[in-house]
């Protein structure tokens, strides 16, 4: 627990929060700045600033729990879609540094999310120079 986290402060219930699913480990709550309706929270109980630093053991126990609230926000909202994501670190736009992933209904023709940067064009065997660059960090 971190004593100036937001996060941990829910955790510990010293702030409220809208909850939709409590574990041992995990906590899913819902965005007081949502989105859409229906934006959805899922944290780890333990405090980590993001992805790049949570322990392997609660990356391994996250994924079913996203995909429990992720299916439980889809049909309480009878949503088309769900849009799962998650940012590290400031350049990536996280502004609460407990690692958070947000679960987002979708629906066809709405317009969230559609504002991404266009695409590169890249050769082949640039793309897999970059693999390389990336594969000797593992």
């Amino acid at each position: 627990m971190e004593k100036d986290c937001i996060f941990c402060k829910i955790i510990a219930g010293e702030l409220p929060s809208c909850k939709v699913y409590e574990d041992n480990n995990f906590l899913a709550f819902m965005d007081i700045n949502p989105a859409v309706r229906g934006h959805t929270l899922v944290i780890p109980k333990h405090h980590c600033r993001n992805l790049l630093d949570t322990p392997d053991n609660i990356g391994a126990d996250f994924y079913p729990v996203l995909k429990k609230v992720a299916n439980a926000c889809k049909a309480a909202f009878n949503a088309e879609g769900i849009y799962i994501f998650q940012q590290n670190e400031p350049a990536a736009g996280q502004e609460v540094f407990h690692s958070h992933v947000h679960i987002i209904p979708r629906y066809k023709g709405d317009d969230f999310g559609k504002h991404t940067p266009p695409r590169l064009k890249v050769e082949i065997a640039e793309i897999a120079k970059d693999a390389e660059k990336i594969a000797k960090h593992i």
